[in-house]
């Protein structure tokens, strides 16, 4: 593990940037390929105004201001330490407020956007409600897990905060005993369940975006930033021993 201030002693510009044109490359193609699979019909009913395409559009928008915000916050609070300057011990409770709010409108524009559908994605709705069930209960296990083991400080990106939490070891229980990533992996195959559950197609094609999309995040802006949080132990040979001067 590498200290903090070691990182921000040795940052660049190019640092701050690193993975983020790619980031958003894939993401202006993957909202412009999202839309044109959503759905709507002549006589499509509205949820508050909005059809179920206006609600995958809104979840959309706002999966992107997401991850676009969490890119910005983690590279600034890794090699600027801008958010601990701004609101020194009060730096964790500010980020709090504001990922987890956007976390938590994912899952509800997602259930807006299928009670709003009237587009099928199979027909087969007991395969689909079986399915979508399935996903789900795994998807709240791997939350329990987070919560549990994982804890809500490093979810939100502790080891960018504080030398401790990178110093804390590899969580291996619950979820996390079956993969390493258990929030990117699991928890969010919940929303593919919502999705089901509703039997709702515009839903389906926004969980496949967001579920994507977090993936874009891990390798465009936490693979980078891990590497150098949790840089690679050099392989250190063996001693061998010498001969002395009597072989």
């Amino acid at each position: 593990m590498t200290k903090l201030n070691d990182i921000r002693a040795r940052s660049t510009w190019a640092h701050l940037f690193e993975g983020q044109p790619q980031h958003l490359a894939i993401a202006l193609l993957m909202t412009l390929g999202t839309i044109t699979l959503l759905r709507t019909n002549s006589d499509a009913p509205r949820l508050l105004g909005l059809t179920s395409a206006g609600w995958g559009m809104v979840s959309i928008a706002l999966a992107l201001m997401h991850q676009i915000i969490v890119a910005i916050v983690f590279r600034l609070q890794l090699h600027r330490n801008m958010m601990t300057r701004l609101f020194g011990d009060r730096d964790m409770k500010i980020w709090a407020m504001i990922f987890m709010p956007l976390l938590v409108l994912r899952p509800i524009t997602l259930i807006m956007t299928g009670w709003a559908d009237t587009t099928p994605i199979t027909g087969l709705r007991y395969a689909e409600i079986s399915l979508g069930l399935t996903l789900l209960a795994a998807a709240i296990w791997a939350m329990h897990s987070v919560l549990k083991y994982f804890t809500i400080p490093r979810a939100l990106g502790g080891d960018h905060f504080r030398d401790h939490y990178a110093e804390m070891p590899l969580v291996t229980k619950g979820a996390f005993h079956y993969t390493s990533n258990a929030m990117y992996g699991v928890a969010f195959a919940g929303l593919w369940g919502i999705a089901l559950l509703f039997g709702s197609w515009n839903a389906l094609i926004i969980a496949l975006f967001q579920h994507a999309y977090i993936w874009v995040h891990m390798y465009c802006t936490e693979a980078p930033d891990m590497a150098r949080i949790y840089p690679p132990k050099p392989d250190i040979a063996p001693d061998i021993a010498k001969p002395g001067p009597d072989a």
